[in-house]
């Protein structure tokens, strides 16, 4: 689906949040799904597809993070994550398990609100295109082989389980390697835009996906590190 007309499920618990951001995205000119719990939420993801899920980290009977699992084991659609607390173990966390960003409730603007929304969409919409435009299915180096199409990661014919982003930074590092990504260039990428995110998320994404596919990753035999710059996939 394209970013006009996208189809966002809106979950949270709070009236006035459902209230304060139910407006600007229908005046936006997405339709709005909302969702009051983890339960109510998972039952509507399984009856209709989403382009975009918001989802509130804590709620009644299920909460954000089971969630944000459990959409993530099936599906790609972008999850902004909503809380109300600004603690930075519990954002990492969400990145890990799937998300695609995490906004603290008292912190943010409306104008930023719907940046971070239009940034999901059209980078949902990018990694459509280029997986409709893909060529090479299965990449093979060394020790590491990527299967594109399926998203399956083998080192050293054992298989590596990695999350959304991960996949998403090694398979762009991939495209071009040798070539250096600056994390400003990351973020716009992979998360839709860096106008509002902290470039040492790249960082926390680069290192996870390391210890998962690199031997030793304090000597990466396959991703390096460009000084004040960004990472490259090491050159062929």
């Amino acid at each position: 689906m394209a970013t006009a007309g996208a189809k966002i499920l809106l979950v949270d618990d709070e009236e006035a949040i459902q209230k304060l951001l139910h407006f600007p995205l229908e005046k936006e000119g997405y339709q709005v799904v909302q969702a009051r719990d983890g339960q109510e939420a998972l039952d509507a993801f399984g009856r209709e597809p989403f382009d975009l899920v918001i989802l509130d980290l804590m709620m009644p009977r299920i909460d954000g993070m089971e969630v944000c699992r459990r959409i993530r084991a099936s599906s790609t659609v972008p999850i902004i994550m909503l809380t109300a607390k600004a603690d930075e173990f519990d954002k990492v966390l969400g990145l890990e398990i799937g998300a695609d960003d995490y906004i603290t409730k008292d912190r943010f603007s409306l104008r930023e609100f719907r940046s971070r929304v239009r940034a999901q969409l059209r980078r949902a919409e990018m990694a459509r295109q280029a997986a409709g435009a893909e060529r090479q299915d299965v990449i093979a180096i060394d020790t590491l082989e990527v299967d594109l199409p399926k998203r399956n990661v083998t080192v050293r014919e054992q298989r590596v389980d990695l999350t959304y982003i991960e996949f998403e930074l090694l398979k762009t590092l991939l495209s071009h390697p040798g070539r250096v990504y600056s994390r400003q260039i990351l973020l716009q990428l992979i998360w839709g835009d860096a106008e509002y995110r902290d470039a040492r998320t790249v960082d926390v994404h680069i290192r996870h996906l390391r210890e998962k596919i690199e031997l030793d990753p304090k000597n990466p035999e396959f991703i390096f590190t460009v000084r004040n710059i960004g990472y490259k996939f090491r050159e062929l």
